[in-house]
C-alpha cells in the first residue's frame, strides 16, 4: 500500500510539472553548433533594475517586434517564480557575416510612452539579451576600473543635463570558435575570413558561440528616410559613442528609429569554458577569511563541550557510579545542579504539537537545503540553467514531505507516548510553513499585479502551486506521519515526577537565548552579504562549493550552541530546555532579517518606492523563516540527544 502511495505520488509531480518543465536537462548544457551563414535569432528577458525590484516584460517599451509576433519561449517552474518572461526578438544573426542593419522606426513617441521610456531610463532598467543561452555582456569604465554588466540601459541622462537619451543602436560583438568535428577544408572567402567548405565538412562541424557582448550607444537618424528601408535593409555603421547634439532625446513626436551592427570574432575559448567570463572568482580571500572564521568559533565552542563533557559530566558520573547504595542514597540528598531537574527534564513542554511541527518542517527545510547545495556545488545547477536551482528546491521539498511528517509524528509519540492525534500534527507539519508562504506570495502578489509587473505570477502557475502542494506534499507528509506511528517511541531514561519542580527566579534565561544566535551568524554572515547581492543586484551566485562547507559549519555551530545554552539552563535548576534549545540556535533567522534591512537601508539606499521595499522585507522574512526552522531543528535534535545521554547515565530510582 506504501508502496502505491509513493508511485502514485512521484507520478503526479510528473503529470503536474510536465506543462511548465520543459525537461528536467539543464538548459544550455548541450553544444550547439552552427553553419556559417546560419541564421540565429537572440531571445529578450523581462526588464530589470537595481533601482525597483519590479520586473517588466521587454514590449511594454515601444521597441520594435518581431516579423513573426511575439512568441514566449519555454519556461520552467524556476523561472516563473523568479519573474522571468523570455520573448523572441527581431535581432538577427548570420553566423560569420558582419553586417549593419535597419530594424524599424517607430510611430511618433505619445505623451504616455515618453512618461515611461523617461521613467524606466531614470530607474536604471536594463535589457536583458540572450544569444545561445548566454547573456550579453556590456563593459564601462569607473575610476580606471573595468567593470562587467550583463544588458544595457534602456536610456540615461548625460551629466549636467536633465534630458533623456534612449539606447537605439547596438554593437554587437559575437565571439566563435570554430569546433571541427572531422577532416575539414578551409577556403577563403575573400573578405579575409575562414569558412569550412560544405562540400568537405563532417556533420559535426562548424562554429560554437563563446562570448555575446554589446556597446550601446543614442543615434538620432532621419525617420523619413530610415522609414522607407524595410527590415533588415543595410545601414551605415555608427562609431560608439556619439556625441549629444547627434543622440536621439525621448519626447514627445519623436520617432525613434532602431538599428544594430554585429561583428564576429573568432576567439581560443572553448565551449566548455564560454561561462568563465561570467563567473570570475571575485573575493575568494573573503571567502576563505569567512570559512577560517568559522572554524575558529566552532573551536571554541568545541572547547566548551569537551570542558562540559568529560570534565564535568564524565567526572560526577564516575565518583557516583564508584559510590555504594548507602553514599548513593546520601548523595541524591546533596544533589545540586542538573542533577537536580532528574524529575523534570523530560516534562512535556507547552505548545507540544506547534514543537512538533516546526521540528518536522525544520528537518524538511534542512535536508532541502543540504540536498540542493550538494548537488549545485558538484554543477548539477549552474547559473546556465536558468530556474534550475528553484525548481529543484521546490522538488526536493515536496518529497521530503515524507520525511517532514515521520520526524514530527514520531517526536509526537515520544512526548505524548500513544499516536492518538498523529493526523493532527502530520497535517499542520504539511501546512504550517508552506501555509505562511503562501499567504506572504500571495499578498506581494498582488502588489505586482497592481503594477503589471512580469514578476506576478499568473492565475495558472497558482493553481499548478496550490496542486502541488495539496497532492504531492500533503499526501507525502501524511504517508510520513503514518511510517512515524509505526517507529517505535524514543523511551525516556528516567521517570517523570507528578509534581513539576520550582525553577529558581532567573531574568536572564531568554538574554541568553537571544545571545546565543550571534555565533552561528558569525559563520555566515560574509556569505550571506554574497549572496543577497547577487540576488538584488543582478550578479551570478556560483561559489556553492564555499556555500556547502558554510552551511556544514553552521550546523556544527547550531549543534554545538544549543548544547552548551541547554547544559547552562539545567545547571541553573531550569527544566524547560525545549523551547530554548529550538530557539539558542534559531536565534539566527532574526540576525539574518536584522542583517537584510541593514543591507537594503544601506547597499539598496536606490531601491525605490514602497512596493519595493515591502517585496524585499516579504522575501526577507519568508528565508529568515526557513533558516530559524532548519537552525533551530539541529539545536534542538542535537540537545534532545544530549540531554537523553546525560540522564540515561543517572542511576536514580
Amino acid at each position: 500500500m506504501a508502496k502505491g502511495w509513493i508511485f502514485s505520488a512521484l507520478l503526479v509531480v510528473f503529470l503536474v510539472l510536465a506543462p511548465h518543465c520543459k525537461a528536467f536537462y539543464l538548459p544550455g548544457s548541450y553544444m550547439h553548433t552552427y553553419r556559417q551563414g546560419e541564421e540565429i535569432w537572440a531571445k529578450v528577458n523581462s526588464l530589470t533594475s537595481i533601482e525597483t525590484e519590479l520586473p517588466f516584460s521587454y514590449y511594454s517599451l515601444p521597441y520594435c517586434h518581431p516579423q513573426g509576433g511575439i512568441k514566449k519561449s519555454a519556461e520552467n517552474l524556476g523561472e516563473l517564480l523568479m519573474g522571468d518572461q523570455i520573448d523572441n526578438s527581431p535581432y538577427r544573426f548570420r553566423v560569420n557575416v558582419n553586417e549593419s542593419l535597419y530594424l524599424c522606426t517607430t510611430n511618433p513617441l505619445d505623451e504616455g510612452d515618453v512618461k515611461l521610456l523617461k521613467q524606466r531610463s531614470r530607474d536604471l532598467y536594463q535589457v536583458n539579451m540572450i544569444l545561445d543561452n548566454l547573456p550579453v555582456r556590456r563593459f564601462t569604465e569607473q575610476n580606471g576600473v573595468t567593470i562587467q554588466w550583463t544588458g544595457y540601459p534602456v536610456g540615461y541622462t548625460p551629466e549636467g543635463s536633465t534630458e533623456v537619451y534612449i539606447i537605439n543602436h547596438l554593437k554587437f560583438k559575437v565571439l566563435v570558435h570554430r569546433y571541427e568535428g572531422g577532416k575539414v577544408k578551409v577556403v577563403g572567402t575573400g573578405e579575409g575570413m575562414e569558412v569550412i567548405s560544405d562540400t568537405e565538412t563532417d556533420a559535426k562541424s562548424g562554429y560554437e558561440i563563446v562570448g555575446f557582448e554589446v556597446v550601446p550607444c543614442s543615434v538620432k537618424r532621419d525617420p523619413e528616410a530610415m522609414s522607407k528601408l524595410n527590415m533588415y535593409g543595410k545601414v551605415d555603421p555608427i562609431n560608439c559613442p556619439v556625441e549629444m547634439e547627434k543622440s536621439q532625446l525621448i519626447r514627445e513626436k519623436e520617432q525613434i528609429t532602431f538599428t544594430y551592427e554585429v561583428e564576429f570574432e573568432n576567439s581560443d575559448i572553448r565551449w566548455p569554458s564560454r561561462w568563465d567570463a561570467y563567473l570570475k572568482m571575485e573575493g575568494a580571500k573573503i571567502h576563505w577569511f569567512s570559512i577560517m572564521n568559522s572554524l575558529m568559533v566552532i573551536l571554541f565552542l568545541a572547547g566548551i563541550v569537551f570542558v562540559i563533557f568529560l570534565r564535568t559530566v564524565r567526572r560526577d558520573l564516575t565518583r557516583y557510579e564508584e559510590l555504594d547504595k548507602e553514599a548513593q542514597a546520601q548523595m541524591n540528598e546533596e544533589l545540586s545542579g542538573w542533577k537536580l531537574v532528574v524529575g523534570d527534564v523530560f516534562r512535556e513542554p507547552t505548545s507540544s504539537k506547534l514543537l512538533c511541527v516546526m521540528i518536522g518542517d525544520g528537518v524538511q527545510i534542512l535536508g532541502m537545503a543540504i540536498v540542493t547545495i550538494f548537488f549545485a556545488a558538484f554543477g548539477f545547477m549552474s547559473p546556465a540553467s536558468r530556474g534550475m536551482l528553484l525548481t529543484g528546491m521546490i522538488v526536493l521539498y515536496m518529497l521530503l514531505g515524507i520525511v517532514a511528517g515521520y520526524a514530527a509524528v514520531r517526536l509526537w509519540r515520544t512526548l505524548k507516548g500513544t499516536s492518538e492525534g498523529w493526523r493532527s500534527v502530520s497535517w499542520s507539519a504539511a501546512c504550517f510553513f508552506p501555509g505562511i508562504v503562501f499567504i506572504v506570495l500571495t499578498v506581494l502578489n498582488f502588489m505586482l499585479w497592481s503594477r503589471n509587473s512580469t514578476g506576478a505570477l499568473p492565475i495558472s502557475l497558482f493553481f499548478t502551486l496550490l496542486s502541488l502542494w495539496f497532492c504531492i506534499s500533503v499526501p507525502l507528509t501524511l504517508l510520513g506521519g503514518f511510517f512515524g506511528t509505526r517507529a517505535e517511541p524514543i523511551e525516556f531514561p528516567v521517570r517523570t515526577n507528578q509534581i513539576p519542580r520550582e525553577i529558581p527566579a532567573k531574568n536572564y534565561s531568554w538574554l541568553l537565548v537571544l545571545g546565543a544566535g550571534t555565533l552561528p551568524f558569525g559563520t555566515l554572515f560574509i556569505e550571506l552579504f554574497f549572496i543577497l547581492s547577487s540576488i538584488w543586484l543582478g550578479r551570478f551566485y556560483y561559489v556553492f562549493g564555499f556555500l556547502l562547507v558554510v552551511l556544514l559549519l553552521l550546523v556544527v555551530v547550531c549543534a554545538e550552541v544549543s548544547v552548551v545554552l541547554t547544559y547552562m539552563h539545567l545547571c541553573a535548576e531550569d527544566w524547560r530546555w525545549w523551547w530554548k534549545a529550538f530557539f539558542a540556535s534559531g536565534t539566527v533567522a532574526l540576525y539574518v532579517f536584522l542583517y537584510s534591512i541593514n543591507y537594503l537601508v544601506f547597499d539598496l539606499r536606490s531601491l525605490s518606492g514602497p512596493v519595493s521595499a515591502t517585496l524585499y522585507i516579504g522575501y526577507a522574512f519568508v528565508v529568515s523563516l526557513a533558516i530559524m526552522l532548519a537552525t533551530g531543528t539541529v539545536g534542538f535534535l542535537t540537545s534532545f540527544s544530549f540531554v537523553h545521554y546525560l540522564f540515561s547515565s543517572v542511576k536514580i530510582d
